[in-house]
């Protein structure tokens, strides 16, 4: 197989699926690496080249051979163009987003598959390859740097301990009152590691707290909410339109699963995701209500996450000359359902 990592193109992106020692293992194995040359990408390109893999130019994937398979992370560029290639990426397609379909109609013109990471799984169902950790403990660091009056522009931390000696000298002392909604999963324990070592007092719900429906007053009594549940049918709504209305020591929203638009928001108090510049975005006034929800929080980490996701998907890379197998045959029905 042809394995071809593109260059991302969203800004503040640094992030990488594959590493050099794994592109090396897979051309071990007889697999063709290409690598797009990046000059945002944590790692360097020519890391990539010492191992063995060919170097394209940026953006040069769509003058790949059909056959090729393109792996990515993020968005591609919104050009309208039929796309031709099987992409390995997050495609955020399946819940009803607006861009979602547009995808899906690019992929449709041209005849090509989504392979969409949020959906590799298992035989059980569970997903192979993830950076919710990640996502949790950036995106619950923000959220508590939000409550400490800092909502300013954020950018690439150089390590967790950077990122949680900040955090600590924001709260001065405080300890905040935390909720966190999926408190068992990736994102709940990436969240709950660096409330801990915040010194935060946290109360960790799972399904078993919220199986009820709601609603669920007890999130209003919290000073942050921290949701870590990915938009889905069936998932209540955790936080009505009118919270910033009602009685509360509510105060900072972290949505970290960060899914505005899709029809199952549990978080319907707000309908855009935030940005670097501005990670928080102030949805009532008096007194203050606050939501963090950046869609690419692993971002800020770019080099621990890569490393992490990175080593999740490897083993699965190492089965594309069996790509209508397992999880990458589970992965195109999911594709060819949704489209249709």
């Amino acid at each position: 197989m042809h394995i071809w990592m593109r260059a991302e193109s969203r800004p503040n992106e640094r992030r990488a699926g594959l590493m050099p020692e794994g592109a090396a293992e897979l051309l071990a194995r007889g697999h063709k690496v290409s690598v797009e040359d990046s000059d945002t990408r944590i790692i360097p390109t020519e890391a990539y080249r010492q191992a063995g893999c060919h170097i394209a130019s940026q953006g040069s994937w769509p003058q790949a051979p059909t056959e090729t398979i393109i792996l990515g992370l993020k968005e591609l560029p919104e050009d309208g163009t039929p796309l031709h290639h099987r992409h390995i990426m997050f495609g955020h397609a399946f819940k009803g987003q607006l861009a979602g379909q547009v995808l899906l109609d690019r992929f449709h013109a041209g005849g090509g598959t989504l392979l969409d990471l949020e959906y590799l799984v298992d035989a059980t169902g569970r997903r192979v390859a993830a950076f919710g950790y990640w996502a949790g403990y950036a995106g619950a660091a923000l959220s508590l740097r939000a409550l400490a009056g800092r909502s300013g522009p954020v950018d690439v931390y150089q390590s967790v301990q950077d990122m949680a000696e900040e955090l600590r000298d924001a709260l001065a002392g405080h300890r905040p009152i935390v909720l966190i909604i999926g408190a068992l999963g990736r994102v709940g324990t990436g969240a709950a590691d660096i409330c801990d070592a915040v010194g935060a007092k946290v109360t960790k719900w799972d399904r078993a707290e919220t199986a009820h429906g709601g609603p669920f007053p007890e999130i209003l009594d919290h000073e942050v909410f921290l949701n870590c549940i990915l938009a889905a049918p069936g998932v209540p709504v955790f936080v009505p339109r009118n919270a910033g209305a009602l009685p509360r020591a509510l105060r900072v929203i972290g949505d970290i699963a960060c899914d505005p638009d899709s029809d199952f928001n549990p978080v319907p108090v707000y309908d855009q995701a935030t940005t670097w510049q501005s990670p928080t975005l102030r949805v009532h006034d008096d007194p203050p209500l606050e939501v963090m929800a950046i869609d690419n929080l692993p971002s800020l980490l770019p080099l621990e996450s890569s490393e992490d996701f990175a080593a999740q998907l490897l083993p699965h890379l190492f089965t594309l000359d069996r790509i209508d197998e397992g999880v990458w045959h589970r992965a195109a029905d999911t594709f060819r359902t949704y489209r249709a």
